[in-house]
Order: structure tokens, then C-alpha cells, then sequence
């Protein structure tokens, strides 16, 4: 699950930080940018999405509680994982208080880092507040919209955004047409097969250069699969 998603590292101990773009970036997957100031990780949130943000809180000028509180305030939802040398309670309750999803503390195993990293990033993309990438668009469920990089955005029925999004969560499989009819519209006995084939049609021409020829919503023996 880690390939495609960006981290952003934020901590003034080069060392550290050249060991977390090495271990996330190279061996986790992940596409990882680095800043040592709380005021150059404001600068690249605003300027980039990220999934999720690692904060040393112990920065230069603007600490890490600040730089969280700001990130919030403007409109950053993701999760932040605060890194900390001090393991009292104080600091652990200050840290969840400026907006804080998590906290670590130094020393940490990179192995148990990791780990709560892909689950904080989980949790968050069921969440209807992710951004999600499918393709060359961001699709944002509680908006119902498509974004396309120097395009307006392409705004989605509530069924349309529920396929996209249940098929998005079930991506590294074929889901049967019985199971997603079911899912989006529930055990309605008036709801047939062709009510899910009309809206999956309709969506294809939405986000498909060719929708007769789907390369990201793909019909597959049995069902659909998503290729994100």
C-alpha cells in the first residue's frame, strides 16, 4: 500500500532525516520529501498533497506543536506523526492538542514506525476526507469529485462516488457484480444488475479516454476491478 503515497519528513537531525527518505523512499516505497524547518514544511504542504506528515517536534524556531497547529488551520488533514524525545504525558497530551494523529518517541525501530505509518494511512483513506489517487485524477469522496491537473473537476453522482470508492478499497481484486450492488445499494429486490451496469457505463464516460476500451475501470470475469 505504500507505493504512490507521499510522506513529508520534517525534522532538523540530518542524519535522521537521510536515514527515513532512505528506509520510506527506497525500501517502503514511498514518495518522500524532506524539510527541517516547521516554516519550509508549511511551504511544501501548501504546495504539494501528502498523505500523511512526520514532525519532529523538537524544530528550529516554529517547533512541531506550532507547525502542526498551523498545518491544521489551514486545512491539512492527513494524518501527523509526532516524533518526540521525551516520553512524559505532558508532551504526548500537548502534541494530540496542536492536532497531532500520533506520537513516537526517539529511539524508535523503523520496522514499528512502518508499521503504524501504513495503518494511519488505512484508517485515514476510508475515512470520506481522503484524497485518493485513481489514474491521473485525485478523488476526494466527500466532495464526489475528479481532479485532473489543469482540468475542472469532474463531479460524480453519490452511487458513482460509492463505486469508486468501494472499488478503490477492494483494488487488488475483482469484485463481483452481486457483491458491489450490494454494497452500494444495499438489499434493495428492486435493484437489478443493469441498475450497476447503466452506472458504471455512465461513469466510464466520466473518467475513461476511451470508455469502450477501459484501462481504469475494467469489467473482469464475474465483476470489476479497479486499476488506481
Amino acid at each position: 500500500m505504500s507505493e504512490g503515497k507521499h510522506i513529508l519528513i520534517v525534522d532538523d537531525d540530518e542524519a535522521l532525516r537521510v536515514m527515513l527518505l532512505e528506509y520510506l523512499g527506497e525500501q517502503a516505497g514511498f514518495q518522500c520529501l524532506a524539510a527541517a524547518t516547521g516554516e519550509e514544511a508549511l511551504r511544501l504542504a501548501r504546495e504539494h498533497y501528502f498523505d500523511l506528515v512526520i514532525l519532529d517536534i523538537d524544530l528550529p524556531g516554529m517547533d512541531g506543536r506550532e507547525t502542526c497547529r498551523r498545518l491544521r488551520e489551514g486545512g491539512f488533514i492527513p494524518p501527523v506523526v509526532m516524533l518526540t524525545a521525551s516520553d512524559s504525558d505532558d508532551a504526548t497530551i500537548q502534541g494530540l492538542d496542536a492536532g497531532a494523529t500520533d506520537y513516537v518517541t526517539k529511539p524508535f525501530k523503523l520496522g514499528v514506525l512502518l508499521a503504524r505509518l501504513r495503518a494511519h494511512i488505512r484508517q485515514f483513506e476510508q475515512s470520506d476526507d481522503a484524497m485518493l489517487t485513481i489514474g491521473p485524477f485525485a478523488f476526494q469522496p466527500a466532495s464526489k469529485t475528479l481532479a485532473r491537473a489543469g482540468e475542472p473537476p469532474i463531479r460524480l453522482t453519490d452511487k458513482e462516488a460509492q463505486i469508486l470508492k468501494f472499488l478503490y478499497h477492494q483494488r487488488d481484486r475483482v469484485v463481483g457484480r452481486e457483491e458491489l450492488l450490494g454494497e452500494v445499494w444495499g438489499y434493495n429486490a428492486g435493484v437489478t444488475t443493469h441498475t450497476l451496469e447503466t452506472h458504471v457505463y455512465r461513469l466510464r464516460q466520466k473518467i475513461e479516454p476511451e470508455p469502450s476500451n477501459a484501462q481504469l475501470l475494467q469489467t473482469a470475469q464475474g465483476g470489476y476491478r479497479l486499476v488506481p
